[in-house]
């Protein structure tokens, strides 16, 4: 059974996320849930706020979209505490979706290149350079480790054409195909 995922509105993706301790109890079993959630859900990559937790873990597996992209090839990462840093300051226009954002795709600017650091869940410390499509899908999980969202990237005359479709992700009038929580009622 897949954990619902928490979709636009609801105030933890708008929060910090904290660093995960080496100590974290069921760190194990949460990473497994995690790629449940994503698999059933049918993403490539999943953030611990969207499950409702801020911490510092997000789970990508890029290989379903390897045929477009080929960097993605076998590319399964879980990323706990990590970090980057940008090698190229080119930005590349690209459409991103996002599963807290169902229904919707607007077109981002990211950095193509980038330095990624985090650990592994056995703490161990890895630095990759990563590029293209991959750069992408982290770039867009780590968003939202600091309560960012995909749109938060838009032009603001992008987000007034969607308002009433955020909206009506924010009121729960969207029909999804997994298991969510809508934003808490006012």
């Amino acid at each position: 059974m897949s954990l619902p995922i928490y979709l636009y509105g609801h105030p933890v993706l708008r929060a910090v996320s904290r660093p995960v301790d080496s100590g974290r109890e069921g760190l194990k079993e949460l990473v497994e849930k995690m790629y449940e959630t994503m698999y059933e859900s049918e993403g490539v990559g999943l953030a611990a706020p969207q499950i409702g937790l801020n911490e510092q873990l997000v789970v990508i597996d890029a290989d379903p979209v390897a045929d477009s992209f080929p960097e993605c090839a076998g590319r399964k990462l879980t990323l706990i505490n990590p970090e980057y840093e940008i090698l190229d300051g080119e930005k590349i226009v690209c459409a991103e979706g996002c599963l807290s954002l169902p229904g919707l795709s607007e077109n981002v600017a990211r950095v193509e290149h980038i330095l990624l650091r985090w650990v592994d869940e056995e703490f161990r410390p890895h630095e990759e350079e990563i590029s293209g499509f991959l750069a992408r899908i982290v770039q867009h999980e780590l968003d939202h480790l600091d309560g960012k969202l995909y749109i938060d990237h838009i032009s603001p005359i992008r987000k007034q054409l969607i308002r009433t479709r955020l909206r009506n992700i924010a009121t729960a009038k969207v029909r999804v195909d997994y298991p969510v929580r809508y934003a808490p009622k006012r």
